[in-house]
């Protein structure tokens, strides 16, 4: 038999309690049309003077803790288990970059190649994989520019596919016709420091609509938005804006990299090829000019591939992108520019008439195929 309680008497949702079960301590209850009731997390805190770990009613606000009476900070609980996910994941990127010197370095002094202990397996899967965020994988890279008197600084993190960002960024890349609307308005909401936008579906068809629908609610899930709610009988999408700076970002453009760092992985790995890869990585030259590559990769046995990633105007750029080019040393068809702004045909023109490779989103995985 099961029985219900009900907090005091005030009007809010039952607890169910199972028979023979002591009542668990919840910490909040809504109740829904399709379940009935439904567990809700409290934000929390944890004094920085004491250590003590507790539960307030307000995240945003400062409470005395409950051991010390030290002010402390609320925390929404979804927000404090991911930063804590992500200096744990940190935490074990630089366990593992340890592990891997002292595998290249043992103690008779005898270095292993960096090629046989850096560079990624082959068939090793794109997505969800933090094994590429280590300073053993860019190791290569690193080696490659140094033997042109260039210093690179990277940051692991940033082919760290073990989060959302890569499958947001191949979703958007391979469905841009359809979703970029929604990508340059996002872009342009947090520019003019909006917090939110709608989105109209009304006029569009029933399966666009849906799709859209769709990446808005999945990409909600994921926490790129803060907030999503349809409206259905007025068929607007309204969202609410994720104010983190790395979600700020990936719509900025950070999503391009992270679809051309995406599709030449794949590339690599249909071919099963070992490789080094590595996302915005600064160059220091010589005399000292500086430039960002946004995506390389260096296969096994194969000379670098670069993709440069514009989802802007890049037309003024074009003669830096070829002197940068020739001073890597990398081959024309190796060099590319990968733009949102231009057509197959375009692409193809471009081509023709400079010593760069152009590609649209759509023809980036064919060229990418073809080359490596």
């Amino acid at each position: 038999m099961t029985r219900f309680a009900r907090r005091g008497d005030q009007k809010t949702p039952f607890v169910r309690l199972a028979e023979g079960h002591l009542p668990l301590r919840v910490t909040g209850i809504v109740k829904t049309k399709k379940t009935g009731f439904r567990e809700v997390s409290m934000p929390v805190y944890r004094c920085n003077q004491c250590g003590h770990v507790s539960e307030s009613p307000v995240a945003g606000t400062q409470v005395p803790c409950s051991a010390c009476q030290a002010p402390c900070s609320v925390f929404d609980t979804a927000f404090y288990v991911r930063k804590l996910i992500e200096r744990y994941a940190a935490a074990m990127r630089e366990v593992k970059a340890m592990q891997a010197e002292e595998r290249r370095y043992p103690e008779n002094g005898t270095a292993t190649a960096p090629e046989e202990a850096s560079v990624a397996e082959a068939g090793e899967e794109a997505g969800n994989n933090d094994n590429l965020a280590t300073a053993a994988q860019h190791a290569p890279i690193e080696k490659w520019l140094k033997s042109l008197q260039i210093e690179a600084q990277f940051d692991h993190s940033n082919v760290d596919t073990s989060g959302y960002f890569d499958e947001a960024a191949q979703q958007i890349g391979r469905q841009y016709d359809l979703f970029g609307e929604l990508v340059q308005r996002v872009a342009y909401a947090y520019r003019k420091s909006h917090t939110g936008l709608n989105i109209d579906l009304t006029g569009m068809s029933q399966k666009d609509a849906q799709a859209l629908n769709n990446l808005c609610r999945q990409l909600y899930s994921h926490t790129l938005f803060s907030r999503y709610f349809y409206q259905k009988q007025e068929k607007v999408v309204r969202l609410s804006l994720q104010p983190a700076p790395k979600v700020r970002q990936f719509f900025a453009g950070a999503w391009l990299e992270w679809y051309a760092l995406l599709e030449l992985l794949e590339s690599l790995q249909n071919k099963k090829l070992a490789f080094s890869c590595a996302r915005g990585v600064n160059v220091l030259f010589p005399n000292e000019d500086v430039h960002e590559l946004d995506v390389v990769a260096l296969p096994a046995g194969q000379s670098p591939i670069c993709i440069e990633c514009k989802s802007g105007e890049f037309r003024r750029d074009i003669d830096k992108y070829q002197r940068l080019r020739k001073r890597l040393g990398v081959e024309r068809s190796r060099f590319i520019i990968c733009s949102t702004d231009i057509t197959d045909e375009q692409a193809g023109s471009l081509t023709a008439m400079y010593d760069l490779t152009f590609v649209s989103l759509q023809t980036l995985p064919r060229h990418l195929a073809s080359i490596v």
